[in-house]
């Protein structure tokens, strides 16, 4: 059930990852998807989280891992949760059967430049990690930014923050979103030059909507590469033509890493099944 006894097999791992719909009836759909993705054999399945608590998250975990059988990653934010609730989603998460969850701060709330920890809560990722790995014998894993988080001074201090979070328990790595994979590829080896030897699983996202990737990559931190926008431009106005942008772009990606023995993760529930279909055929 552990993610890390997966890696280092014969081929890297295929894993997918999903958004929570805010309504029951688009987590029903969504839990629908996710069973028909069942025919791809992924090797383990996550539902994002913001913090807030509104979104199905727990829900959706525990249903993926008791009823479809799919080794599932729980998602843990420090946003607005305490030690001891935090300590009851864990107690959950194990109950349930889920040994997986991916510790991260989270972004700030709405509106806000700076995060602020909750009262008796957690204000680092490295601080959320050292408490999943005191409770129960999770398998942690933790947020890695191939182009540097947007709120740290340089990447040298980015990895030395990594750092942190692995030596307080996290067993693997799954990065933000890139588009360029020479950038996470470069970050790869400054990673494995600074000692890290954990596994890495690259994060890709196909894009599907030109102003929202725009929005989203600013918050992250992330850049389009110039002839990839340029493309996505002159179609903006076709929302199947970006899309179709979108998928080549994340397929060719896929290739790529594939080629490079690189572990990855995909996000996106009708891109996905697309993209494991043409990378498995």
């Amino acid at each position: 059930m552990r993610i890390d006894a997966l890696f280092g097999g014969e081929r890297p791992t295929l894993s997918f990852e999903f958004f929570p719909p805010q309504k029951t009836a688009g987590a029903e759909a969504l839990f629908q998807t996710i069973h028909q993705l069942q025919a791809l054999q992924p090797d383990f399945i996550s539902i994002t989280r913001t913090g807030g608590g509104t979104e199905p998250t727990l829900e959706l975990t525990l249903r993926i891992q008791q009823e479809l059988g799919i080794r599932a990653m729980s998602h843990l934010t420090c946003l607005h949760h305490s030690q001891p609730e935090m300590e009851a989603h864990l107690e959950t998460l194990w109950q349930g059967g889920v040994r997986n969850v991916l510790a991260l701060r989270g972004d700030p709330e709405n509106g806000q430049l700076v995060f602020k920890a909750p009262k008796n809560g957690f204000a680092y990722a490295n601080e959320l990690t050292a408490f999943v790995a005191q409770r129960h014998d999770f398998c942690i894993g933790v947020a890695g930014y191939p182009e540097g988080h947007p709120q740290c001074l340089n990447l040298t201090r980015d990895i030395e923050t990594l750092k942190a979070k692995l030596d307080a328990g996290g067993r693997f790595i799954i990065t933000q979103l890139f588009f360029d994979n020479a950038d996470f590829l470069r970050w790869r080896e400054r990673c494995r030059a600074s000692g890290i030897t954990v596994p890495i699983v690259a994060g890709i996202m196909p894009i599907e909507n030109v102003a929202q990737i725009k929005r989203f990559v600013t918050r992250c931190g992330a850049k389009i590469p110039q002839e990839l926008l340029l493309k996505l431009e002159a179609v903006e106005g076709n929302p199947d033509e970006v899309y179709n942008v979108g998928i080549g772009h994340a397929i060719a990606q896929c290739q790529e890493l594939l080629r490079e023995g690189v572990d990855y993760t995909l996000n996106k529930s009708k891109a996905t099944a697309q993209i494991g279909e043409a990378l498995t055929r």
